[in-house]
């Protein structure tokens, strides 16, 4: 079931939203992906000036959620990356009609976050690296797990960490993240943006994402921040 089958469903109801978001606060820990405590890499970029990281986890609400959230990221945009575009738009990429996967540039400070620390927020806290092709209720490849490098150093970071937790047996099965060409990144529709902040009590929000955000906090408090840093002048709702 897609993400926008699921805010089509009864659920989405104000009075069964209600009673999912008390739920939520019962049991706050429970997720789609449970948080995997894992070890720093041991080869970094050794950046200088700010960068960009492109990644792709599942759902992009969460993941921009969780690196708004994040010390160093200056800005976090969520968007489309994988296909041309005149094809990067929503109703074509959730509906599995590209080769776009849901991703996040994320623009960050070297001087304060590193690219390998953003690598294992990305694989720690923000998505199950061994699903294939989904993530949590969102089912096709356009849900993939993916990094898009921005360079070779990118890449032999990346390639290098995904061997050294593979080798580290940290999931009990093999990492299925595919390392991708970055030909583009385009920003998602202006809806989606802010998303988590903007909808805290929207049913998939609560139960997929605020877990992700909250194992941020726990799992890397250092690096965790509690206002966001959001694309938008958003306001949170209640």
């Amino acid at each position: 079931m897609s993400r926008s089958q699921f805010s089509r469903l009864t659920l989405c109801a104000a009075a069964i939203g209600a009673l999912a978001f008390v739920a939520f606060a019962i049991a706050p820990s429970r997720a789609a992906e449970e948080a995997v405590i894992i070890p720093a890499p041991t080869l970094d970029a050794k950046d200088e000036g700010i960068q960009t990281a492109v990644l792709a986890g599942g759902c992009f609400w969460g993941v921009q959620g969780v690196f708004q959230h994040t010390a160093g990221v200056i800005n976090a945009v969520s968007g489309y990356s994988g296909d041309t575009r005149e094809r990067a738009n929503y109703n074509l990429v959730s509906g599995g009609r590209t080769a776009h996967a849901e991703a996040v540039e994320i623009k960050y400070d070297p001087k304060k976050i590193s690219y390998g620390k953003i690598l294992q927020i990305f694989f720690s806290v923000v998505h199950d690296p061994t699903q294939l092709n989904r993530q949590g209720p969102d089912v096709g490849p356009q849900y993939r797990s993916a990094i898009f490098p921005g360079n070779d150093e990118q890449k032999q970071v990346a390639e290098a960490y995904i061997a050294q937790l593979n080798a580290a047996k940290v999931y009990g099965k093999p990492i299925v993240t595919k390392i991708e060409k970055l030909d583009a990144f385009y920003a998602a529709e202006d809806y989606h943006q802010d998303y988590l902040t903007l909808h805290p009590n929207q049913p998939y929000i609560v139960f997929n994402d605020i877990p992700k955000v909250e194992a941020l906090r726990k799992i890397f408090a250092d690096n965790y921040i509690t206002k966001p840093t959001l694309v938008g002048k958003a306001k949170a709702t209640n």
